[in-house]
């Protein structure tokens, strides 16, 4: 081994590197060590992990806005509702395709470049989406922005952890996170009530303006990192083997899948319920709850993740049960709304923490498989949750969370070895 420099942002830091490395080198064949580099002591790069937060932000902002102006958006493209509902299942589907082989592709190059080719695609469908008065041209561009979305949300994890001293990597990965939470609870409501008092294309607009300042930050703030040593890049299939990746991944289902049925019906919960609690303010209260979740996390997940994920599995459960009895207190349905805004909060970072775990260098690829397992279990929910509300009624649904999340804790306790060791 010999010992050589990196120029990463403007700071040196010492890289580990093979003589005469190759891409003949064998593949290893378990998991392999978390860093083929190493980051010098310093301050926490604040700057650069808020410019990720932010890319989150808008992520899965302008993922999840259409879903409030399906009837402006139809109207001004002349088709129905569920055509332009559209919007959001073609953007999840490019998440799905692309995000695997995206990743795959690129990991071996540096970081900034890829990380602003995403932002500048992304930015690209955006306004595309924005402008077109064709809905096929509009899904074309709804589907670009989402494999866009699918390579930044499987590199951001691993880029984060790269810039960051080992100690601190999962605190890391909470401070980037931050932009799920936010984007749900201001990102979402600030977009619809947007396209509904002006026009839906401003929607689109302000979101592309809010991506071109998030670009000129990331080439200011945003250091460079190595990319993946040819020599440590595990074959897709083989990153799924990897002992503890498919229990993440399990995890993830279950748990988002019940997070997103009871997200997604929230509306029709309170409405069987008949409380007097208007949707805009308990999507809020979740958000609000769901970054102090993510604080939380921020704050512990170095030396507990472990008891983090058992203890947010478990407030999930406990959530969905406190619903199904209290379902007719108000107060109670706050309660359960705050602790499950709480347990969800760092979900990300706490799955993308241990994954990365488990993956080492592979950890890049390992995420893309998070991103396409989390935008399955969206896509899952709007079906599954149709089905329960046509065959019982609304206040079935917190059942289905309860008993997913239920499983999903099975999972992670069973996962002990691999996943998420003490």
């Amino acid at each position: 081994m010999t010992r050589a420099t990196l120029e990463d942002g403007g700071h040196e830091a010492p890289v580990d590197t093979l003589e005469h490395q190759d891409n003949t080198l064998e593949e290893p064949k378990g998991p392999v060590p978390a860093r083929n580099f190493s980051v010098p002591a310093g301050p926490f790069p604040w700057a650069a992990l808020l410019v990720m937060a932010l890319t989150g932000f808008l992520l899965i902002a302008t993922e999840t806005m259409p879903a409030g102006l399906l009837p402006h958006i139809a109207s001004g493209l002349g088709v129905s509702e569920g055509t332009a509902g559209q919007f959001v299942s073609a953007y999840a589907l490019g998440t799905v395709i692309a995000a695997m082989p995206a990743i795959a592709l690129t990991r071996g190059m540096r970081r900034k470049p890829v990380f602003l080719v995403g932002i500048i695609g992304f930015l690209a469908a955006n306004l595309i989406a924005g402008f077109s008065t064709d809905i096929v041209f509009s899904l074309a561009a709804r589907l670009l922005a989402g494999a866009f979305s699918g390579l930044l949300w499987g590199m951001i994890a691993g880029y984060a952890r790269r810039i960051t001293a080992p100690e601190h990597a999962g605190r890391a990965l909470s401070v980037a996170s931050l932009g799920t939470p936010v984007g749900l609870a201001v990102g979402t409501p600030f977009g619809s009530w947007l396209g509904t008092t002006f026009d839906w294309r401003w929607s689109f607009g302000v979101l592309s303006l809010l991506t071109v300042v998030t670009l000129l930050l990331a080439v200011f703030l945003v250091p460079d990192a190595p990319g993946q040593r040819a020599g440590t890049r595990v074959p897709l299939a083989r990153v799924f083997a990897i002992p503890g990746v498919a229990v993440v991944l399990g995890v993830i289902v279950t748990w988002m899948l019940g997070h997103n049925i009871m997200y997604t019906y929230i509306g029709t919960d309170i409405r069987e319920a008949s409380l007097d609690l208007p949707v805009d303010i308990a999507l809020v209260t979740f958000g609000g709850a769901a970054i102090a979740g993510i604080g939380i996390t921020g704050a512990v997940i170095d030396k507990g993740l472990r008891r983090l994920v058992l203890l947010s599995l478990g407030s999930f459960v406990l959530a969905g049960l406190i619903f199904i009895v209290g379902h007719s207190s108000l107060v109670a349905v706050l309660a359960v709304i705050v602790l499950w805004g709480i347990a969800f909060g760092g979900a990300a970072a706490q799955l993308q923490t241990a994954i990365s775990a488990a993956s080492g260098e592979n950890a890049d690829v390992a995420n893309s498989m998070l991103g396409v397992a989390f935008n399955l279990a969206i896509f899952a929910a709007g079906v599954t949750g149709a089905l329960v509300i046509s065959t019982f009624n609304g206040m079935v649904l917190p059942a289905a969370p309860a008993g997913l999340a239920a499983v999903a804790l099975v999972i992670a306790v069973t996962g002990r070895r691999t996943a998420f060791p003490s």
